[in-house]
């Protein structure tokens, strides 16, 4: 986190003042994932503020997995979580649990609500239920808020031991039928699940709803800020209620702030799973999601997604992030640390006619020009070269200044080139480009001081690697895919993945290892990727462009 001051740290510091709520304690957040699914973008923002308020007060935070529900929850979505927080950078130490741990103590506490009246079993189906919660002028109604606390016991005891099917029964808190909260209208708090949880199997059968789990998870932690997202302020008022009515010491609070938002692209798990599950992507770590390891693996550092984040700040008021800012904090990073390597996406053949056949040389370039001491290297120069289709025009366009006939070129680091002529199949495509070299031009410049407009980059046809890159794009056409009254499938984008099995890198990226990044000059920043890249079979995925002075057709 920057040191700039948020609201969430005014608080903080407020309390922990003499007099203050929290004076002579120590910071205590806890950042609680449902290992439902894999963490995206927007719980990164959740994470760094957790962790960040922790670490900036010199505090603690735990890491819990909110496993209440069996429903979807698995070990596979645990072990991703703590990977992905660990890459951002973030350490709970010895604090790991998981709510599933305080099931025993949860559901005593349900039956002290129970006897204390507070708590009642209520037979009404969800259907039912939700026919009866009442609007603002008419209250909500159960015909079973009134039974017996012995008889609420009884039923309880017995959905526990599994008499009831699912649905059957509910746990309900005895608040407020007249509430204009509707989340205080008598709240269910225990429902029934037959399905095995994924640590304790089938020891229960019942389970404690999201809103009565967590502020008991956050007190028996010992937790003094409980950070989460605005659509819980209207819940804190149960939060408070759950801490309150219980016999427990600590009184954690909880503070809201806004979600993160970006353009192009959905967060919702449900809706990442549908993807996944359709085979739509290749998976949850696919590099058009934007779940952590499909970041990681497209080639985004923790650093700019940290960097991110804290740009973005922490507010009350839920704002939408275009995805080009996102694009931006990596661009901005790997500017300064990538090195830059030649690559041909688009590879087509260039013979130099007045070069000597059979002659290799060797110039050196510069690994990163805004880092001399990353040093140079040594690149193979011969007789025909690899350069981009999009360097060569035969009738060239307007303010156009790379290759077409007559035209001169500086190839990267070594001569200046003129085309003389090219060759095309019988469809038109052009697949021979003819030049000649001025071979007093060495280094690239000329002597009699002639101007040359354009730079291009290439690869020795002699010695250089072929690569498959993946070109990734925006998943969704649109900014906002998942408007309420829209299906967001209907605007997945059809060309967000193309794959290019015939690219050309330099030699020199023969020992590139899963994950590492470079720059390929002129065209974008890449990621060796962490799945199937392999030394006989190089894969690379574009991470982010680079911004190109020249746009077709302007």
């Amino acid at each position: 986190m920057s040191d700039s001051k948020n609201f969430i740290y005014e608080i903080i510091e407020e309390e922990m003042k003499e007099g203050g709520r929290c004076y002579g304690k120590r910071v205590h957040t806890r950042f609680p994932p449902e290992p439902n699914g894999y963490l995206h973008i927007g719980h990164a923002k959740a994470l760094e503020i957790d962790f960040g308020a922790a670490e900036a007060y010199g505090g603690l935070c735990n890491l819990r997995m909110d496993d209440t529900n069996p429903t979807k929850e698995d070990v596979e979505y645990v072990e991703a979580i703590k990977e992905d927080i660990k890459w951002l950078g973030h350490d709970w130490e010895d604090r790991f649990f998981y709510a599933s741990d305080y099931f025993d103590k949860m559901y005593e506490y349900a039956i002290e609500l129970i006897n204390k009246g507070l708590a009642y079993v209520c037979e009404l189906s969800p259907e039912q239920m939700h026919e009866m919660r009442g609007d603002t002028s008419t209250p909500a109604r159960s015909p079973y808020r009134d039974r017996p606390i012995e008889e609420s016991l009884d039923l309880f005891q017995r959905m526990k031991a599994g008499d009831f099917e699912d649905g059957k029964m509910t746990l309900r808190a005895k608040i407020d039928l007249t509430s204009g909260n509707f989340n205080m209208r008598d709240p269910v708090i225990y429902r029934i699940n037959h399905l095995p949880h994924h640590r304790t199997g089938s020891t229960w059968c019942i389970y404690p709803m999201y809103d009565f789990a967590h502020p008991i998870e956050d007190a028996l932690e010992g937790i003094t800020h409980s950070l989460c997202s605005l659509e819980f302020e209207a819940h804190r008022p149960l939060y408070d209620w759950v801490i309150d009515n219980i016999s427990i010491e600590s009184k954690p609070r909880q503070i809201e702030f806004a979600r993160l938002g970006i353009t192009h692209t959905v967060m919702s798990k449900r809706k990442l799973r549908n993807l996944v599950e359709n085979n739509l992507v290749s998976g949850w770590d696919d590099p058009r999601m934007p779940t952590l390891c499909g970041l990681r693996r497209r080639g985004y550092t923790a650093n700019s997604i940290r960097t991110f984040h804290d740009r973005n700040g922490v507010s009350k008021v839920n704002a939408v992030v275009d995805y080009a800012f996102l694009e931006f904090c990596l661009r901005e990073e790997l500017n300064s640390t990538a090195l830059r390597v030649m690559g041909v996406v688009h590879p087509v053949k260039l013979v130099i006619d007045n070069y000597p056949e059979g002659l290799s040389e060797e110039f050196t370039v510069e690994n990163n020009p805004e880092r001399p001491e990353d040093g140079v290297r040594t690149v193979t120069f011969s007789r025909e070269l690899w350069i981009d289709q999009d360097d060569f025009m035969e009738i060239p366009e307007k303010k156009y200044f790379r290759l077409f006939p007559g035209n001169e070129v500086r190839l990267k680091s070594t001569y200046v080139i003129k085309c003389i002529s090219c060759e095309k199949d019988d469809e038109g495509n052009v697949t021979l480009i003819h030049a000649e070299y001025d071979k007093d031009s060495r280094g690239g410049n000329t002597t009699d001081g002639r101007k040359i407009k354009a730079t291009i980059h290439w690869v020795d046809a002699n010695n250089c690697l072929d690569a498959e890159v993946r070109l990734y794009d925006r998943l969704f056409t649109v900014e906002s895919p998942d408007l309420a009254d829209c299906d967001y499938m209907d605007f997945l984008n059809p060309n967000s993945l193309t794959i290019v099995s015939n690219a050309k890198v330099e030699a020199s990226l023969k020992n590139t290892k899963p994950s590492d990044r470079f720059q390929f000059l002129r065209v974008g920043y890449f990621c060796a990727d962490s799945k199937d890249s392999a030394p006989d079979h190089l894969v690379f995925n574009r991470a982010v462009s680079l911004k190109d002075s020249y746009k077709p057709g302007t």
